[in-house]
């Protein structure tokens, strides 16, 4: 039997009606939301995955929050990578405000990509809420992503739906870009993923170094044998200055390598040349310590060579090896030396000699290199790519805390970036695309990410102090 033709099932002012009505008790009994729509900045066109995304837009939206009782019970798991929060939230949300409020302006964003206004995205035509969008919940400052959206629900009341309901489940960040310019919402992200800390030095100046020569001098130390399984490194001791005077004695250190697990001896270095040495009859180089054997040495002396470097500047924001210069003799071999550095004052703190050379009338000059010869300064932009000099890697911007405490000029800082395509280097220029902004690298760290629940490097500590593997398998042999 047919509908009743003489009773309306929904005339358009019932409609206009309920969405008012709607619309009001939302605005009365609802909080504000950000609604933030996912665009695709690269996708892989073999398994239509979505490789990359990009929120960069945001649309304040009066919600009605249902999980009044807060989250529900066991969302939260413990599992084996530490604990994961599984909360979720539904919010009901006018579908007339978000076809007026967000559907038009979205449209307008889709007519700039098809004519090519905007080219470093794609995006798919917007009419309802999309599941992958992120929603922000002020509340609890934090990002929520739409699992599912229910938009028939209730089921066409008088011919008709009016709102969409979001279920939604706390976010897990994948490193996608956000930027929508709003402070609270951005730093939700802005320590998570794998966060590589890069400590910069500030404004560099060179050290300085000068020289000494003399004769009866240990030009160089060399290695006969390189002996092995050193467990340390060991001491090097040459025999006393015929002049008998403690001061002429020359020293050295050794410089070790490890091939396979097995440490042995790679150069050895003078610290001092001394002075007064025979020709004919060099020192005694003798091997100690380590636990290792097997090593062997012999001295070279020379006349007219440089026996030791002095650095009276030891210039500042040094964080890999300068290259050391040193003028060569009229006639006769140049000298070679290397530089030390100290990583934590990023001062140069002594030459030693590979090489004292021979036939010098005078101390030669003595130049140490600089780490980069561009300028330096400037501040890095959220989400801009930045590009180490050396390493040519890769990363996004995600945090900068600039330091004018310690230089009001070029200040150093703090640079957090993630979505990595390499290492960096100590001592590279790191160079913003956006910003132009260049600091030098001083140090790095691959793994500065804070997990208040991922107590697994102790978990294991603990353990090798219960079991101890290296005896017996504690579970049994089979």
């Amino acid at each position: 039997m047919a509908l009743n033709p003489f009773f309306l099932q929904g005339s358009s002012n019932e409609q206009y009606l309920i969405q008012d009505l709607i619309n009001e008790q939302l605005k009365m009994y609802g909080i504000d939301v950000h609604y933030l729509p996912r665009k695709f900045m690269r996708t892989d066109n073999i398994l239509n995955e979505i490789e990359t995304s990009k929120f960069d837009d945001n649309f304040v939206l009066e919600a009605y929050l249902e999980n009044y009782e807060g989250y529900a019970p066991g969302s939260d798991l413990m599992t084996k990578f530490g604990l994961r929060l599984k909360n979720e939230i539904n919010l009901i949300i006018s579908r007339e405000r978000f076809e007026e409020f967000i559907v038009p302006l979205m449209s307008g964003r889709q007519q700039a990509i098809n004519e090519g206004n905007i080219t470093d995205y794609e995006m798919e035509l917007i009419s309802r809420p999309k599941e992958g969008d992120l929603i922000y919940f002020p509340l609890g400052e934090r990002l929520f992503e739409i699992k599912r959206v229910e938009f028939e629900k209730p089921f066409y009341q008088l011919g008709k739906n009016y709102v969409y309901e979001l279920q939604c489940e706390l976010y897990e960040y994948e490193n996608e870009d956000i930027e929508t310019s709003i402070e609270e919402i951005d730093k939700t992200v802005e320590n998570e993923g794998y966060i590589t800390s890069l400590i910069l030095g500030g404004t560099q100046t060179t050290a300085e170094a000068n020289s000494t020569i003399d004769d009866g001098v240990v030009s160089q130390i060399v290695l006969v044998n390189d002996g092995s399984s050193y467990s340390s490194i060991p001491t090097i001791g040459i025999s006393s200055s015929p002049t008998g005077n403690i001061a002429d004695n020359a020293t050295a250190v050794v410089i070790t390598t490890s091939v396979g697990n097995v440490k042995s001896i790679k150069s050895i270095r003078l610290t001092f040349g001394g002075r007064g040495y025979s020709i004919s009859s060099p020192p005694l180089v003798i091997i100690t310590g380590g636990g290792g054997v097997g090593a062997a040495a012999t001295a070279v002396i020379s006349n007219g060579a440089v026996n030791k470097f002095t650095i009276t500047n030891g210039g500042a924001e040094y964080y890999s090896e300068p290259t050391v210069t040193v003028a060569g003799p009229s006639i006769g071999q140049t000298a070679t030396a290397k530089a030390i550095f100290d990583s934590s004052t990023g001062k140069v703190t002594e030459i030693q000699i590979t090489n004292a050379g021979f036939g010098y009338t005078e101390a030669p000059d003595v130049q140490i290199s600089t780490a980069s010869t561009i300028s330096i300064g400037g501040t890095y932009l959220y989400n801009e790519t930045v590009t180490g000099s050396i390493s040519g890697t890769t990363a996004e911007v995600k945090h900068y805390n600039h330091r004018p405490d310690l230089d009001p000029i070029n200040p150093p800082g703090d640079l957090r970036v993630a979505i990595n395509d390499g290492q960096f280097s100590p001592g590279e220029i790191i160079v913003g695309s956006a910003s132009s902004a260049r600091y030098i690298l001083k140090s790095y760290d691959n793994n500065n990410y804070v997990e208040s629940y991922d107590k697994n490097e102790k978990f294991e500590t603990e353990a090798d102090s219960i079991l101890d593997f290296t005896e017996i398998n504690p579970f049994g042999e089979f």
